[in-house]
């Protein structure tokens, strides 16, 4: 890092809220947000976002004739950019960079297009240019009438943190002196969590015993895999140098991608885990680092993986370990933001957020620097390393 990069502000649509106190409210009460519903005649765990910013999504859809056909990764996406660059206090039409990601896309208009297309053997006018991969940050742009660069990519489940890396490298280059970073995903639909399923990591409701807690995400006792899928968009400004209203600084950035023999496996001490923590803390001291928010999806394998990745950096002096996924679900290309949101929010309100059913840790320090862990299917793992201070 050439010089730190100021987080200026940050949004969220998540199954935890959207506002800062409501978000950190839940995030006390110790209570998973994953409920028992039925996808189109069968039970499946699934973390919603609440009803009332359903309706949210859908005025903005209902607000311009031009929104009526937008997914609804782009919508979430919209509602949380106007949100995050009103609280930065940029303006629209200001000269930004925007990179918004997503690991699936727009699940909810391909699984309605290809219905529509094996039903009439047409595809809809508008099944193309709402699905593309860059829907998200140029429908942002178009909305927040942006002049700057338009980014768009997909690096399964560390899309979000990979905008960040992205974003930094073009911050630091001089190319550009703020960005619009973070990802989106409403992967809620029959299809997407089928694929799940075929994978073998999805949560069961035949394998729960116990349903206040279905995903067992940090719990090394489990003898099958539990993830369950959740829903949200999360973006973040950021800006060059110290500034007044930062909530916190990334010092530094991590990347790897694991040799693997799988298509969506990961090694046994994830190893790129190793690599990318090690690269975000090499300009610190490793006991200066308080807490770490995993990735920790809640399956078998990436589960011990990632934990025996951090033993290897850390050794016997870990920082204090947590993870969301038990209580949100896997957002899958905005997860990567919800941890750094989390990460925040304990460093602003100094206290640490437990995985409620996890062996018990030695909490007894502040929260001044926290790492951020995300990785996806193909090994592709991000770690960012934020500070409170400049």
């Amino acid at each position: 890092m050439q010089t730190k990069i100021a987080l200026t502000s940050l949004a969220s649509i998540s199954p935890l809220g959207n506002n800062p106190e409501e978000i950190w409210n839940n995030y006390l009460s110790g209570k998973s947000l994953i409920k028992l519903k039925d996808y189109y005649g069968e039970p499946q765990f699934v973390a919603q976002i609440p009803s009332n910013l359903r309706v949210e999504i859908e005025y903005l859809r209902n607000s311009d004739s031009k929104y009526k056909a937008l997914d609804e990764t782009v919508l979430m996406a919209i509602l949380v950019s106007r949100e995050a660059i009103k609280k930065a206090g940029w303006n629209s039409g200001d000269d930004f960079g925007i990179n918004i990601g997503s690991s699936r896309g727009a699940t909810q208009l391909f699984e309605k297009h290809h219905k529509e297309f094996i039903e009439t053997g047409k595809a809809g006018t508008l099944a193309s240019p709402t699905t593309t991969l860059g829907n998200i940050s140029s429908w942002v742009a178009h909305d927040l009438k942006n002049d700057g660069p338009e980014i768009s990519h997909s690096i399964t489940c560390s899309t979000a943190l990979h905008a960040v890396l992205n974003a930094v490298a073009w911050l630091q280059s001089g190319m550009a002196n703020k960005f619009l970073v973070g990802g989106s995903e409403a992967p809620l639909t029959a299809f997407t969590i089928a694929q799940m399923h075929a994978l073998k990591i999805y949560q069961k409701p035949s394998n729960v015993e116990n349903f206040q807690y279905p995903c067992r995400a940090f719990d090394f006792s489990k003898t099958k895999n539990s993830m369950v899928l959740g829903e949200g968009a999360t973006v973040a400004c950021l800006e060059v140098g110290k500034k007044e209203n930062a909530l916190a600084y990334i010092e530094g950035i991590g990347y790897a991608t694991d040799d693997i023999e799988h298509n969506i496996s990961i090694s046994d001490e994830a190893n790129c885990f190793q690599k990318s923590m090690k690269m975000a803390l090499k300009n610190s001291n490793l006991e200066d680092v308080d807490a770490i928010v995993m990735h920790m999806p809640g399956t078998l394998k990436g589960d011990t993986s990632e934990y025996k990745a951090i033993q290897k950096v850390f050794g016997d002096n870990l920082p204090m370990l947590t993870t969301n996924k038990w209580q949100v679900g896997h957002t899958f290309g905005a997860s990567g933001m919800l941890n750094l949101e989390m990460a925040i929010l304990m460093m602003q309100h100094n206290q640490f957020i437990e995985v409620p059913f996890a062996e018990k840790q030695n909490i007894n320090r502040k929260i001044n620097k926290v790492l951020i862990n995300a990785v996806g299917f193909g090994g592709n793992a991000v770690s960012v390393l934020l500070s409170k201070d400049f």
